[in-house]
């Protein structure tokens, strides 16, 4: 009986040493979610709770101050600017992430920001003033926008490539838990009461204030400071923090690659970006692919004949679904590659879509929607050399929030238009969308960009280039940085 015990102890050393360092990746992982995408699916679905509560506040607001009762269009449009202030603030939140460097800082005075915001949202019931509500609407915006770009790029740039696309998926994890974490706390019985409105809408600012204290023990991402800082110092370490003892050669051999593409290049603005045309394939992909993304976001329940107060219990139902999609495609990703989750999304929601045209009482879409969408972030870090890919999430941030923007505006007109029928068009853009990324887009996974770069020549989309095509450096630049 003594053999195995003392076997056992000797051995839970060797056996926890990897457990421990993976733990490390697990903390760097969830701190950065709950920081990055999860605020931005947060406030996507938390406002919905309190609106009539805050359409009161406005009323009352303005009969304080004025002393007459306000014209119904006017409290109308003032909702509808606390709404899309959330939108404008995101689209400039994604367009600053040249604007600030390193990975870590970024993210940091995002938080700040972010605290600033709640401040201001918790006290505007105080102060009966709903301006404070558009302006802490538009910072919590700013600081969605900024985080989910600035996630998907920490993400990528600290994770091996061998799992990059999994650990990259969980900023599409976080923000489905964003959105059913605020659909919870949106509840009657929890805080969805008059009396608790602007609480509610500051409850995220904790998970910020989490990331502020923790972030900045975590590293920089290794492959900002090799490449765009020239850092080769530490990157081992860095990376055994995270992901423990392994084989790096590989992926120093990648960064290096990139480094001596790039030729000491800045990162490419927006404008630089869309003038290369070298990368004009990736751009396109990613127009096609953020183009039918958003016509899923819209709820039909009330076509579909569910009772408004049971609605809010039928979202967080749906919401408990993307979660577990989105954990289900981050564990298939690394099998069965980007390609496959993509086009199977895109045609399942194709199908689905006229399903709900046929029947108008389905709402199963947001599972397929995980599956696309879920890997968009990897798929963008990888079809994007260093210098080009700032530019490239902040062409993707202003897709998503573009989109997000106008088809809020335009599917309730379309639905009265057309009715069901408004979903055949959604179902055509799917079905265009898989047969694009099935016939024309190369897998991903577990290539570098040289290797990427051939296999998209070979369908003949682009042409070389210091983003699109990868030159081979000269083997001394691998004797001189490699260990």
């Amino acid at each position: 009986m003594c053999r195995p015990i003392t076997f056992i102890v000797k051995c839970l050393p060797r056996l926890c040493s990897p457990f421990q360092t993976r733990g490390n990746a697990l903390v760097f992982i969830i701190i950065l979610g709950i920081g990055g995408t999860f605020q931005n699916g947060f406030h996507v679905t938390v406002i919905s709770s309190p609106s009539p509560y805050i359409w009161s506040f406005v009323n009352s607001s303005w009969i304080g101050r004025y002393e007459e009762t306000p014209p119904a269009q006017t409290v109308k449009l003032l909702w509808s600017a606390i709404v899309s202030m959330y939108a404008v603030g995101g689209l400039l939140g994604s367009m600053s992430v040249r604007c600030i460097a390193g990975r870590k800082r970024a993210m940091i005075w995002n938080n700040v920001v972010s605290i600033v915001a709640a401040v201001i949202m918790f006290t505007s019931r105080g102060a009966n003033s709903f301006e404070m509500i558009l302006i802490a609407r538009f910072l919590y915006g700013f600081t969605a926008g900024l985080g989910a770009n600035i996630h998907a790029i920490y993400l990528g740039e600290s994770s091996p490539k061998k799992i990059r696309g999994m650990v990259t998926l969980t900023s599409a994890t976080f923000i489905s838990i964003g959105k059913l974490s605020g659909q919870f706390v949106g509840l009657r019985e929890i805080l969805g009461r008059e009396d608790s409105w602007n609480i509610l809408l500051c409850v995220s600012t904790c998970f910020s204030v989490v990331q502020l204290l923790t972030l900045p023990f975590f590293p920089e991402a290794p492959r900002y400071l090799l490449i765009e800082k020239g850092n080769a110092e530490s990157i081992q370490l860095r990376r055994l923090y995270l992901w423990g003892r392994g084989e790096y050669k590989l992926e120093m051999m990648e960064m290096v690659l990139e480094q001596a593409a790039i030729k000491g290049e800045t990162s490419k603005s927006l404008l630089e970006l869309l003038r290369d045309r070298s990368v004009r394939w990736q751009l396109i992909t990613m127009v096609v692919i953020y183009g039918c993304i958003h016509v899923f976001s819209f709820d039909i329940f009330k076509e579909a004949g569910i009772p408004l107060d049971k609605i809010r219990y039928v979202t967080l139902g749906i919401g408990v679904s993307e979660v577990l999609t989105s954990i289900t495609c981050g564990l298939l990703i690394e099998s069965v590659g980007r390609r496959p989750l993509l086009w199977g999304g895109f045609g399942a929601m194709s199908a689905i879509m006229i399903l709900i045209t046929i029947t108008l009482s389905l709402k199963v879409s947001p599972l397929n929607f995980q599956l696309s969408s879920g890997v968009l972030p990897s798929l963008t870090h990888e079809i994007f050399i260093q210098s080009c890919r700032p530019a490239a999430f902040v062409f993707t941030g202003i897709l998503r929030w573009l989109g997000f923007s106008v088809l809020g505006l335009l599917f309730p007109f379309l639905i009265e238009l057309l009715k069901s029928v408004s979903f055949v068009l959604f179902a055509c853009m799917c079905l265009l969308a898989s047969l694009y990324v099935f016939f024309y887009l190369p897998e991903t996974k577990g290539k570098t960009l040289l290797e990427i770069s051939e296999d998209k020549n070979a369908v003949h989309l682009t042409n070389d280039g210091p983003c699109g095509g990868l030159p081979q450096p000269p083997s001394w630049l691998f004797e001189n940085w490699l260990p």
